[in-house]
């Protein structure tokens, strides 16, 4: 579904146009419905259409709530869903809480990740990628079992 990065900017209200391959996808599988949580692992937004977002909401809610870490991950990625209607030129309106935990400013990098899209601030997504680039990083993953057989 989505791959691809591009760039984008965000405008003073907080408003973000996606991509055309984007948001003519978004069009096709959710009538402009989309739904963006916080990322628990980095300082990126995920922006979910909301037909895959209900498939994820469900595996959470089937989560048993009495543990601490599914309850923690429901409360964090259900608690901060937000449903957002793409506009008519395909922009979506981020809330400032949202914006807040990204630390997004005017410029933003949009990563496919297949059935969603995250969204950084520029100078995140830049340090992160240089990071995940390093040469321990590249060790680490060429070490690992989970990737035998997978040709890139």
């Amino acid at each position: 579904m989505f791959r691809g990065i591009s760039s984008a900017s965000i405008d003073a209200k907080g408003r973000v146009a996606l991509p055309t391959r984007f948001r003519e996808l978004v069009r096709l599988i959710s009538e402009g419905k989309v739904v963006v949580t916080i990322d628990m692992r980095e300082k990126c937004l995920l922006l979910y259409p909301l037909s895959e977002w209900e498939i994820v909401q469900r595996k959470l809610e089937d989560l048993p709530n009495v543990g601490t870490q599914a309850r923690l991950l429901q409360r964090l990625l259900i608690g901060h869903a937000t449903d957002i209607e793409m506009d008519g030129n395909g922009r979506v309106l981020l809330s400032q809480m949202l914006r807040d935990y990204a630390e997004l400013a005017k410029r933003l990098v949009l990563v496919g990740q297949g059935n969603k899209v995250e969204l950084w601030a520029e100078a995140q997504w830049a340090e992160r990628r240089d990071e995940w680039l390093s040469p321990d990083s590249k060790a680490l993953l060429s070490e690992s079992d989970e990737f035998t057989g997978l040709s890139v």
